[in-house]
């Protein structure tokens, strides 16, 4: 748009009869607002931060509106103060606007916040989220796109310098994503560590290819060597190619190049909070494990470090996905490459977890850094929770050692194992569940479900009464309560007369007096006992195939906690959100099945667009190389051949 409204005629005419015709007048305002820059932060009291929004309108007059608000849907009011927008409104290029939020003078709990962008009359919305924190955190993920001084931190914007779309000698936009860590072979020799797709371009790079940082998305799309602000950092050395069946992770490496990268392999914000509230870099974790890194268990508190969204925190809330991604050619992702099968996948999820730009973020253990996994894909669910995919590091370092490097024997760079200051959004997986309003066809069946279910209840075996709920693994669905004696382990159907079961421990003087909970408090509930877990999962080995087969709108399968019972496992599914079935079974294989409802998952590596339009300079094809290239000759910057 080049003006705040335009109006369009459509006119229909008979086919029969020219002459008689009808017509419309569409009204278009501009409407497409960008996600904010940063999407998250942390703050503590008193702090502030700038927040940047861009409108897709070059010309005219809108701006972009700003306000506080409690939820992300903008209702609320929400704490601390925001300043006056400035925008500013550039021949050819979209609007930008900024406005500066300024936290509380004190932060009594921890919660979040937001700031939600509208404009003018359009329904567009978009927000960041603020995480104000009494433990004085203060995180921004700008500081993980700028350009660093070498040698470098990891969790950092990079990729491949020759990562662009290009028409004719023209940039048309580019991609990047995360210098996630360092690992070394048995001589000692580091090499940077990140997804196949960040750093070899999805199968399409050349061993050689300089790896920059930043990544040229943050760089106004300029590759190095045609300009400033971005510098050659390592030399793609190999990686675990795409379109193998032999391959199970996107993984690839680039020998680092001389003082280029911190050979300790700090991570920015891994560490401890400093005297300014800021989070110091901090190598990984690896002395209980000498740099193997440990396998993921179910409800490990996770966190990881990347250039989208810095530091955040979550939880594995699946093991043993088996999972199909999407990857693409270009950086628009218009051009498909092919969909790749991935089994033994680390399922995660939580709040502002990552977001497009963090693929080839190591994700580690919160409790003492140790890696557990390479994120590589990701997404938002339904009712807005982050959801994302690691190749366990197990199985990048194993197929790393049999595939690239003549079978080295690879390891993790870092040092003491230590904790690492979590910076957690929460996860609204149950609240949105159960906030979620019930067709009335739900509601007959649940009082349906409560006359068969009356029959269960018996206190002297454990089973304290019934009411009618939600279900937290299928929102959206009704289920029909079953207290239980808190100390008592009893087995309840997953189903009762068609529908499904949401068991709650409590006490029988709560449920006699009506103070009974209506959803299950997770805190509360152990974790899985391994026999359940590895029952399981063997189920899930037999069935998965077959019935992502049988359904094609299912992505991804896997074995995670019941949120209808978290004593009981679930077999989760992820569903396609353009292709939600009518009827999804309540039950697979005797698990309950607990339902994750998306778009089908694609990398993560972001792309945008030069700010403002012009001509780059584009380099001729890079020749293939062989080993024994020169990884110090390969970081200099190339010439840049015209067409």
């Amino acid at each position: 748009m080049t003006a705040d409204r335009a109006q369009v005629v459509v006119t229909a005419t008979l086919n029969s009869d020219p002459g008689v015709k009808a017509t419309s007048v569409l009204t278009l305002t501009p409407g497409f607002l960008q996600p904010l820059t940063p999407e998250n932060v942390a703050l503590a009291a008193n702090d502030s931060v700038t927040i940047t929004g861009v409108l897709a309108e070059a010309g005219g007059g809108t701006g972009i509106h700003f306000a506080l608000a409690d939820s992300p849907t903008g209702t609320g009011s929400g704490m601390g103060s925001l300043g006056p927008p400035s925008c500013q409104r550039i021949e050819r290029a979209f609007t930008s606007c900024a406005v500066t939020y300024t936290a509380p003078t004190t932060v009594q709990t921890t919660g979040v916040i937001y700031v939600v962008a509208t404009a003018g009359d359009s329904p567009a919305r978009t927000e960041a989220a603020i995480l104000l924190n009494t433990a004085a955190v203060s995180s921004n993920p700008a500081g993980h796109q700028i350009q660093f001084a070498t040698p470098m931190l990891l969790g950092s914007s990079g990729g491949n310098n020759n990562d662009f779309d290009a028409h004719g000698n023209t940039i048309v936009d580019c991609c990047s994503g995360t210098l996630g860590s360092l690992i070394q072979d048995d001589s000692g020799k580091q090499y940077l560590l990140s997804n196949n797709h960040v750093l070899a371009r999805s199968d399409h790079a050349a061993v050689g290819d300089a790896i920059v940082q930043p990544g040229l998305i943050d760089n106004n799309c300029t590759p190095s060597g045609e300009g400033g602000g971005t510098q050659p950092v390592a030399a793609l050395t190999g990686w675990l190619p795409l379109n193998s069946k032999a391959t199970n992770a996107d993984a690839a490496i680039a020998e680092v190049g001389s003082h280029t990268v911190d050979p300790s392999g700090s991570i920015q914000e891994l560490g401890a909070r400093q005297a300014d509230g800021t989070l110091a870099a901090a190598p990984l974790g690896i002395s209980s494990t000498d740099g193997k890194g440990e396998t993921a268990t179910l409800a490990l508190r996770v966190a990881k470090s990347g250039r989208t969204t810095g530091l955040t925190c979550g939880g594995v809330s699946a093991i043993d996905v088996d999972v199909l991604v999407d990857y693409y050619k270009d950086c628009a992702e218009t051009r498909p490459y092919l969909t790749k099968t991935f089994t033994n996948q680390v399922g995660v999820s939580g709040n502002r977890l990552s977001d497009a730009g963090d693929s080839g973020a190591v994700l580690v253990d919160a409790d003492n850094a140790e890696p557990v996994g390479l994120y590589f894909a990701g997404g938002t669910d339904a009712s807005g929770v982050g959801q994302g995919m690691a190749n366990p590091v197990n199985d990048v370092l194993s197929e790393l050692s049999a595939q690239v490097g003549n079978r080295a024997n690879y390891t993790f760079v870092g040092g003491a194992d230590h904790p690492v200051s979590c910076v957690s959004y929460g996860d609204s997986t149950v609240s949105a569940a159960q906030s979620r309003s019930l067709n009335d066809e739900e509601i007959t069946r649940v009082q349906r479900g409560l006359n068969a279910v009356r029959l269960l209840v018996n206190p002297t075996a454990g089973i304290l009464g019934v009411a009618s709920g939600k279900s937290t693994d299928h929102p959206g669905e009704a289920a029909v309560i079953v207290y239980v004696a808190d100390n008592a382990r009893i087995a309840v159907p997953a189903t009762v007369g068609g529908v499904r079961t949401l068991v709650i421990p409590t006490t029988a003087h709560a449920v006699a007096f009506g103070s009974a909970p209506t959803v299950v408090s997770l805190s509360d509930e152990p974790t899985l006992p391994p026999p359940i877990l590895n029952q399981a999962v063997a189920i899930k080995q037999q069935i998965a195939h077959g019935l992502m087969q049988q359904h094609p709108e299912f992505f991804g399968v896997g074995v995670g906690q019941s949120l209808d019972n978290p004593r009981e496992a679930a077999l989760v599914v992820y569903v396609d959100r353009k292709r939600v079935p009518a009827e999804l079974p309540q039950t697979v294989g005797g698990l309950r099945t607990r339902y994750i409802v998306m778009d089908r998952l694609h990398v993560t590596r972001s792309f945008a667009a030069p700010f403002a339009p012009k001509s780059h300079c584009t380099p001729h094809p890079a020749p293939s190389q062989h080993d024994g290239f020169d990884p110090v000759t390969a970081l200099k910057p190339r010439s840049l051949g015209l067409f």
